[in-house]
């Protein structure tokens, strides 16, 4: 839990805020209290959703179909508000983990408590489906473990049977690994409560080993396995193997009804150590009763810290999906980390592969004395009998960003002209720049008008997280092959087409993983035992996370970890480091931006701090270092972009850069370039040119492409970016590259 921010609401309805539980994809979950002490969880739903044509009639629907499910071990809907100015539900509060938590923590449940999860969830799916529904999201995250039972959660995409319109064939809704393979079909008008029996064996199953029944890795892989193989006999538990096989049967009238399933299974009902007070393993029910405790120690509001502007950036990496937006968790005790395979309880050091990955990206042969002569339009090309693919450049040229978008197209006109110049190449490649000026208006209706041109067969871009967010569902629904290399949110939809989930291919990691060189470099490098962490609350969900992440990796290493929060607003500077000094603390880490980070810096310096200082791109910029002056050198920086001018692999893209620019390549420029070359190795199969768009999405998950910055290749579980990240340090007035993060000399 967090406590309420700047701009949060301290009252919505008759609830009483009290903390933040989380931001999901859809809005705000807050913790409340009613005028008569119950506590709820409170969701209110972001504006962007609101101003939908048909949302409030949608959520509506939502409400009354919730309202009609009477079960025990469902978390009933407490109170509602769809014509409010910003829209909200309330329903009961559950201080215990989701089952997916319970798992990852402390391992599978045994076979009795499965059988008592079984039964008690089947009897809740039955309540679901005698009010006329099906859930379609029966999934591990959907199921809070309390001392009594289990209770299922999330209405967000429950549906009428009857409801085509928002079921229609061709969009999956759902979790992949957890859906049934007419959900994995996209047949809308098949999915039945069989559907849900066939997700509750599978979350059975998890349960009761801690696989799924048709693997992780990307969505893709799992629905076709979810379609055509037999589940993962590893993922069966023994003696629930055949009944577990029964519901995972391919064909809906194959599977049990849930009266068949709740015999099977005993009803839920067993006595002993998985009786009705005693279905838990000790350790969950300490950490429920944890919970609680700490929910009742809640008493009143406590100041806020964020300012409204930043409170509105919170959970903005969730897709606006105008069909059917997953609906966030609304009773988890705690907001859902970041998925970073980095910092998992298998420990951070398994994200990436080997050290010297990047160092082995070749450069390639340069024929820049033959290259083309740049036309008036911006695009690149040479005339002959080959033909042109066009490919499109979608990004911030004029905006607030634009020192990004230049130099990244600056750099992909470099590929462009590079790859022209060979006349054995089976096609030219035409780059059209399009400029959004970083608004995320501008930047959906451009996505519209570059999908409706036949001619565009990819698309590298936008700058932005906002733009992509604003632009995604477009270019995704068009089966539009994306390429970015600055979007730093998280691209995973809730609404998945099958054929076009990897048609974004992200070459930089997603925010949260900037922990991961930190993480590291605080513990090989610094063996920092006693860090100080600053979540800065300008940056919102991302210092958040980055802090949230760090912190526990750290703490899986027996460090002592101090983690403090700034407001947005004014930082008092020497109050900070004193309260590091006071924690005796050997490492810093500071989450803000240039001008922030530099004010920490001086005043660390005024305190004669000597210990490991650390910071992120957001403070990578000239104002640090003219701001903190002295106080800046030491600083060591983790990013998502390489210093091409620093690479030997870079080095002749940096000549020729310099040669055409007169300055040295902006931050991901090489990133560009190496995107640019990516795609056209996507373009290319048997020496042939690939001129459909589909096609080109799927090659991209196949195509390996040895670039001057990475390598990139699409790896299930991971993507495309998993090891790029980078290590810089202030020396000497000006930053020093010090290598990809697991490079060794890196320190």
């Amino acid at each position: 839990m967090e406590p309420l921010r700047t701009g949060d609401p301290s009252r919505i309805g008759r609830y009483r805020l009290l903390r933040r539980l989380g931001a999901g994809g859809m809005g705000v979950v807050f913790l409340g209290r009613a005028p008569g002490g119950a506590i709820a969880a409170v969701k209110t739903v972001r504006s962007s959703y609101a101003e939908e044509n048909g949302f409030r009639t949608r959520f509506r629907r939502e409400i009354e179909a919730a309202r009609q499910v009477r079960s025990p071990w469902v978390v009933p809907l407490l109170d509602a508000d769809a014509d409010a100015e910003t829209p909200w539900l309330a329903t009961s509060y559950v201080p215990g983990p989701s089952l997916t938590e319970t798992v990852d923590t402390f391992g599978p449940l045994s076979p009795a408590s499965v059988r008592v999860l079984g039964g008690r969830l089947a009897e809740a799916l039955e309540a679901v489906h005698g009010a006329g529904l099906v859930h379609r999201d029966v999934k591990p995250g959907n199921v809070l473990l309390a001392p009594d039972g289990p209770r299922l959660i999330d209405f967000g995409i429950a549906r009428a049977p009857e409801a085509t319109a928002l079921t229609s064939s061709g969009v999956i809704v759902g979790s992949p690994g957890f859906l049934s393979p007419e959900q994995a079909r996209a047949r809308g008008g098949e999915i039945g409560p069989p559907s849900d029996v066939f997700s509750l064996g599978c979350v059975l199953a998890y349960a009761g080993t801690g696989v799924r029944p048709f693997g992780g890795g990307g969505a893709a892989g799992m629905l076709l396995r979810t379609v055509y193989e037999e589940p993962d006999p590893a993922a069966l538990p023994e003696d629930l193997a055949p009944v577990l096989r029964a519901c995972l049967h391919k064909d809906p009238p194959g599977r049990p009804s849930l009266a068949r399933l709740r015999e099977e299974l005993g009803n839920g009902t067993e006595t002993g150590s998985a009786g009705r007070s005693g279905w838990l393993p000790a350790q969950v029910t300490r950490l429920i009763n944890d919970r609680s405790a700490a929910v009742l120690t809640i008493g009143t509001i406590e100041p806020t810290q964020v300012p409204a502007s930043t409170a509105g950036r919170a959970g903005r990496a969730g897709t606006a999906d105008s069909v059917s937006p997953e609906a966030a968790t609304l009773t988890a005790v705690t907001a859902a980390p970041l998925r970073t395979p980095a910092l998992g309880r298998r420990g951070f050091l398994r994200l990436g592969s080997t050290a010297g990955v990047l160092a082995a990206g070749g450069a390639g042969a340069w024929w820049w004395s033959n290259r083309p002569k740049q036309g008036a339009s911006g695009t690149s090309g040479t005339g002959g009998s080959r033909p042109a693919l066009v490919v499109a450049f979608h990004g911030d040229l004029t905006g607030a960003h634009k020192e990004l978008g230049i130099a990244q197209l600056s750099g992909a006109r470099l590929a462009v002209d590079q790859l022209n110049a060979k006349g054995a190449h089976p096609f030219r490649l035409a780059l059209r720049p399009h400029d959004d000026g970083g608004d995320t208006k501008r930047s959906a209706e451009l996505a519209v008008r570059l999908t409706k041109d036949p001619d565009v067969l990819a698309v590298l871009g936008p700058t932005t997280d906002a733009c992509f967010l604003a632009s995604d569902v477009t270019y995704t629904r068009a089966v539009m092959p994306v390429v970015s290399v600055s979007v730093g949110a998280d691209t995973q939809n809730s609404t998945i087409d099958m054929n076009t989930f990897h048609s974004h291919a992200a070459l930089r990691v997603a925010h949260g993983y900037l922990a991961t060189p930190c993480v590291r470099y605080l513990s090989l490098h610094a063996d920092a035992r006693r860090p100080f962490l600053v979540d800065d609350q300008a940056q919102g969900d991302f210092a958040w996370n980055l802090c949230d992440q760090t912190d526990k990796a750290l703490r899986q290493d027996d460090r002592d970890v101090t983690v403090t929060r700034v407001a947005a607003g004014t930082i008092d500077y020497a109050s900070l480091a004193a309260e590091a000094m006071s924690a005796r603390a050997d490492a810093v880490v500071f989450t803000g931006d240039a001008a922030r980070a530099a004010g920490f810096a001086s005043a660390l310096r005024t305190a004669r701090f000597t210990g490991t200082r650390m910071a992120t791109e957001r403070a990578l910029a000239p104002r640090f270092l003219t701001s903190a002056g002295a106080a800046a050198t030491g600083w060591v920086l983790a990013t998502s972009f390489t210093d091409p001018t620093a690479r030997p692999s870079a080095r002749a893209f940096t000549k020729a850069y310099r040669a055409r620019y007169g300055t040295a390549p902006g931050w991901y420029a090489a990133e560009a370039y190496d995107a640019v070359m990516f795609l056209a190795e996507a373009c290319t199969k048997n020496g042939s040119p690939v001129t459909e768009r589909g096609a080109i999405a799927r090659r991209m998950l196949e195509v390996t492409y040895s670039g001057i910055t990475r390598k990139v290749k699409y790896e299930q579980g991971y993507g495309y970016n998993h090891d790029a990240m980078f290590l810089f340090r202030a020396t000497g007035g000006a930053f020093r590259y010090l290598g990809q993060y697991q490079e060794k000399g890196v320190s």
